[in-house]
């Protein structure tokens, strides 16, 4: 007969390292210091309030507001793979521009990395069939066909005028501002706007 096996928890200690979650604190120029590992990923040293320091040899930022406030709210975690690179939240930029410049320009390389989203110059072709969009367009990275499940939950017109267009394959497309588009392909997108 197989032996079962079945993972039972012991003692409360192991519950308090299963469901540990360090404090997410705000990063300052004085308790953080980024840099560039040899793999060329970005590596912390904090220095947390009691004075310990912690080495993170890799971290992952994310931004809080992508779309509204891309420079503010940045969140800086560990890495966990599992979970598509959300790991624990280490802490909070309140904005970048109260780092240095070669700082700035280490986290906004991985943000422009994880949040590519080229700007939409010309739409050749925008056709509806089956429920799905489909769309040929020049961009500011070159031509891309790319397809959407409908238009209501995949294109965005934002208060200040700037249209987001998200495919199926999880990308997303700027339009800076429609009207400055050619006619034709206005004419095009404007029925979803």
């Amino acid at each position: 007969m197989a032996e079962t096996k079945i993972n039972k928890f012991h003692d409360d200690e192991d519950d308090d390292k299963l469901f540990y979650k360090r404090k997410s604190i705000m990063l300052t120029p004085e308790n953080a210091h980024f840099y560039k590992s040899k793999g060329n990923l970005i590596s912390l040293t904090l220095k947390n309030e009691d004075g310990t320091v912690e080495d993170f040899e890799r971290v992952v930022a994310l931004r809080s507001f992508p779309i509204s406030d891309p420079d503010y709210y940045i969140s800086i975690r560990e890495p966990d793979l599992r979970n598509k690179e959300k790991g624990a939240e280490i802490g909070l930029i309140h904005t970048l521009a109260d780092f240095d410049e070669e700082t700035v320009k280490i986290i906004n390389e991985e943000l422009s990395l994880r949040y590519f989203s080229p700007q939409i110059t010309k739409i050749y072709a925008l056709k509806e069939k089956l429920g799905y969009i489909y769309c040929d367009a020049d961009t500011t990275s070159g031509r891309f066909s790319f397809s959407l499940s409908g238009a209501s939950n995949n294109i965005r017109t934002l208060e200040d005028g700037r249209v987001f267009i998200h495919d199926i394959d999880g990308n997303c497309f700027e339009i800076p501002d429609p009207s400055k588009l050619d006619k034709s392909s206005y004419k095009k997108i404007e029925i979803y706007l």
